[in-house]
Order: C-alpha cells, then structure tokens, then sequence
C-alpha cells in the first residue's frame, strides 16, 4: 500500500499524523510520501517538500508565489502519473490539493480530501470543483456533511482532533503555576495569529489593546504564544516600537497552556478561536487582511457568513466580538475585551456554551477518519 498524502499546515500535519498513524494499524506495510510536516515525517512519511513551502495565505499574497506553487504541483502531478499512488489524501490547503485532486482521481486513483474548504462560507463555487475532485471528504464540523451531500460530495464526519485532545476541563490553575502565574491573577491571552503576514498586521492593534488593557486593570498579566522562530522576532520588533514598557510572558508553541491560564483572550481568526473556544474562554476576534485582499473579497461578495470565528459559527451565536480590518484597532478591541473582566455572569454563560460544542466534536477523529478511508477502499 503506497500513499500519497499533501498537508501545508501545522494543523494538517496534526491531522495526517493521526491518520497515518491509525491507516498503519490497517495496514502495517504502508508507505508515505508526499509534503508535509515534522508530525508527519516521526510517523514514517517519505518527505518530497516541507510544507512551509504550501503556506501562503490572501489572494494578493499568493501572487508573488504563484509560479513556484504551480510548478511544485505540475512536478508532484507528474510523479504520481508516472508511479500512481493506491490512495492521494489532501489535507485542507484546497487551493493546491483540489486541481491536484482532480488530476489524479481522473487516473483513477482513490482520492480523499480532510478537512472541508469553507464552501458553505467562502467562494461556494468551489463545491463544483470538489464533487469533480474527491471520492471521499473527511469532515471535522458537524454542519458540513449535509451541506455537501446536498451538492453531491460523498461526506464523513469525523469529529475534530484538538477536541479530542484537549480536555473538557481545561487545568487553569496548572497552567498559571507552570507560566509563574498568581493563581488570582486577571490574565489575559494575545494570540496575533501563526503566519507572518497575521503578525505583522495584528501586532500593532493588539499590542496597543493589550496596553490600554493592563492600564484599566490593575495587576493585568499578559500571555502570548507564538508560532516560531521568525513569528517570535517580528513580535519583539513590534513590541519594542509599539508597547516597549509591556511586560509579557511570552513562549514558544505554548498555545494550550496560555489559553488554560487566561481568563480573556484577544486572538487572530483562525484556528485559535477554536482552540480558545476548545479551552472554554471567553475571546475578542481581530484580523486584518491585505487591504487590496479585502477590497476585492468584499467586491466580489466573496464571503456569505455573518460571522468570520470559527467559535461563532460552532455555537451558532456571536458569543465573541468580531473586529475585522478597519474595525480592528484598539479603541474597539479594548472596551470589549475589558467588558469580559467585568461581567463574571456573562463569562460563565460563554463557557457553558463552549462545553456543549465541545462535547460535540470530542470522538476519536483518528480512528473514525481512518474506518472511512478503509470502507472506500474496500467499496474500490
């Protein structure tokens, strides 16, 4: 059994490492290639690409990398033309992986996709690539099969991994003791996003919210995890010009522990308003797109949700404030991100409601996502 498996993010990497991991239980001989990551590549995966070389977000931002990207999946297409994989799994990065997909599913090889595109929410003429693309798609929300079989996409749903990772009750006061934090301390969490392009947009309004913050509350500690390396020194670059005198704890893929220990959380949309929902904390949602980025999105109608957090859309109402390009600066991050220190009642309601969602999600995603890879291989 040859696999074929392409993942460009930190989260896909989590996600294909528990799918190999599992699909090797299946099939104990198995063998790996393709790009992906440090998870990926302990459980065995043959790397042909590290996938920091699929991570670029924005339309404008793609541009600029373009050529090579489409040169990488022309060379990656020609390969598995030449010695066809038994199964292809794209993980997320649909951009990439469905053109991909579809090349190979028209030789005849098995393909699945984990990880919906945002069709439901984001450019919903994309569903037409993806009924042309997959055989199978491996869903990790609950909403998302009925959407998609609805459009002729053969859907599984299989719960989300960090939901079964993390706990449903988060060790707050484990977390502080590890962070040196008091345990009756107001803690708040700033979260300015993974990728270089968030960072360097999100720092300065969240740094400036952060201090306007800590000078509203007396005896505010502040928490920040960051991504890497070049994440963490563009943070101190803008820490130094835009809040020199801020003291921050700060630490690397430290993500989880500073979540459990905040009360309140200010973070990038994204992933993170996942985590921060998974970790029951109330959270503030800022983001700043490329503004030629935005101004095309908007033109176009692009985008078809009320809501851009992923903890919004989950528990169905705007439990968390949204802040989006122009609305994302302090004068609007920091009286609602104080209003959480301040209403004790409204916190425990938002909590309540993060626990039911996450007790939706919490199955065991690996194996779930592993039987239907085998039951299509099966019906092959």
């Amino acid at each position: 059994m040859r696999i074929a498996i392409v993942a460009a993010e930190a989260s896909g990497d989590l996600l294909a490492a528990g799918l190999m991991a599992q699909l090797r239980r299946h099939f104990p001989a198995a063998q790996f290639e393709g790009i992906g990551g440090p998870r990926m590549q302990a459980v065995g995966m043959q790397l042909i690409e590290p996938m920091e070389s699929l991570s670029v977000m924005g339309l404008v931002e793609v541009l600029r990398h373009l050529p090579r990207l489409l040169r990488l999946r022309s060379a990656l297409t020609a390969r598995w033309s030449q010695h066809p994989p038994d199964l292809f799994i794209g993980v997320d990065a649909p951009d990439f992986n469905l053109t991909l997909e579809r090349r190979l599913r028209r030789q005849g090889v098995p393909v699945v996709h984990y990880v919906s595109p945002t069709v439901w929410a984001w450019r919903r003429h994309r569903v037409r690539k993806l009924r042309g693309s997959v055989d199978l798609l491996l869903s990790i929300f609950p909403f998302e099969p009925d959407f998609l079989e609805s459009h002729g996409v053969h859907s599984t749903y299989v719960g989300h991994r960090l939901a079964g990772d993390m706990p449903l009750q988060p060790d707050r006061a484990g977390a502080r003791a590890a962070l040196g934090l008091a345990p009756d301390a107001p803690v708040l969490a700033v979260l300015p996003g993974s990728r270089r392009s968030e960072v360097e947009r999100l720092a300065r309004p969240f740094l400036q919210t952060a201090s306007a913050c800590a000078q509203a509350l007396p005896g505010l500690r502040i928490v920040t995890p960051l991504a890497g390396e070049a994440s963490a020194a563009l943070w101190q670059q803008q820490k130094a010009m835009h809040a020199p005198h801020l003291e921050i704890v700060e630490g690397l893929h430290a993500s989880r522990e500073m979540l459990a220990a905040a009360d309140v959380v200010l973070t990038a949309s994204g992933t993170a308003t996942f985590e921060a929902l998974l970790s029951k904390r109330p959270m503030v949602v800022g983001y700043k797109l490329n503004q030629l980025t935005y101004l095309i999105a908007k033109w176009l109608k692009l985008v078809k949700l009320e809501h851009v957090a992923m903890a919004n859309l989950l528990s169905g109402e705007a439990l968390a404030p949204e802040f989006i390009q122009d609305a994302c600066e302090p004068e609007n991050l920091a009286p609602a991100v104080i209003a959480f220190f301040r209403d004790p009642a409204r916190v425990q309601a938002i909590e309540r409601a993060y626990r039911r969602v996450h007790e939706s999600l919490a199955l065991d995603t690996d194996a779930q996502a592993a039987q239907a890879v085998v039951d299509l291989l099966k019906q092959r």
